[in-house]
C-alpha cells in the first residue's frame, strides 16, 4: 500500500516541477523583456497605435512627438512570443511585428526600445546607444488575423524627456 502511493506522490511532485520550470520560475532565472515605442515622426504629428499579441490586446494609445509607450512581458517557454503593432498619423498607415523573439532575442535583450518615423522603427543598438537597427515596415497583404486577449494593465505611456535614461541617441 505504501509503494502506490510514493509513486504517486513522485509524480505529482515531477508535475508541479515541470510545471513551474514552463512557467519561468522559482527554479528558471525570469526573464522579463521591456518593450519601448517613441514617436520620432517629426513635424508635430502624434503617433496612434495599436499592440497585440495572441494572448494581449494593449489598447490604442496616442503619443505626442518624443513621447513613448512602454509594456514589459516575460517571452514564452517555446520562443515564440510575437507582439505586432498597427501605426497611423496624417494619411498614412502601417504595421510592424515590434517583438520577433527568435529576431530580437539576441539584439536586444532585455531591453528592446524603438523609434518610429515615417520610413519605419529603429531600434536602439545598445551597444553604441543609437537607434541605427531600423526595419522596414510589413507589407500590408500577410497583416494577419488578431485575437483579442486580455488587457495588460502593466503598459504605459510616459514623457519621453523626464524617463529617458539620457545616453540613447537618434541614429539616422
Amino acid at each position: 500500500m505504501f509503494l502506490p502511493f510514493s509513486r504517486y506522490l513522485f509524480s505529482f511532485v515531477l508535475l508541479v516541477f515541470l510545471v513551474r520550470l514552463c512557467d519561468g520560475g522559482p527554479w528558471v532565472v525570469e526573464k522579463k523583456v521591456d518593450l519601448r515605442i517613441t514617436n520620432d515622426l517629426g513635424s508635430g504629428l502624434d503617433l496612434n497605435l495599436h499592440c497585440q499579441s495572441d494572448d494581449d490586446d494593449l489598447g490604442t494609445h496616442v503619443l505626442a512627438p518624443d513621447q513613448f509607450f512602454e509594456f514589459r512581458f516575460r517571452p514564452n517557454f517555446w520562443g515564440t512570443t510575437l507582439y505586432f503593432c498597427k501605426f497611423w498619423w496624417g494619411g498614412e498607415s502601417h504595421w510592424f511585428n515590434i517583438y520577433v523573439e527568435k529576431r530580437d532575442t539576441s539584439r536586444c535583450d532585455s531591453k528592446c526600445w524603438w523609434m518610429v518615423g515615417p520610413v519605419g522603427p529603429c531600434l536602439l543598438d545598445r551597444r553604441f546607444g543609437i537607434y541605427d537597427l531600423c526595419e522596414n515596415w510589413n507589407d500590408p497583404q500577410f497583416e494577419g488575423s488578431r485575437k483579442k486577449g486580455t488587457e495588460n494593465d502593466a503598459a504605459r505611456v510616459y514623457n519621453d524627456s523626464k524617463y529617458m535614461e539620457g545616453n540613447e541617441k537618434r541614429g539616422k
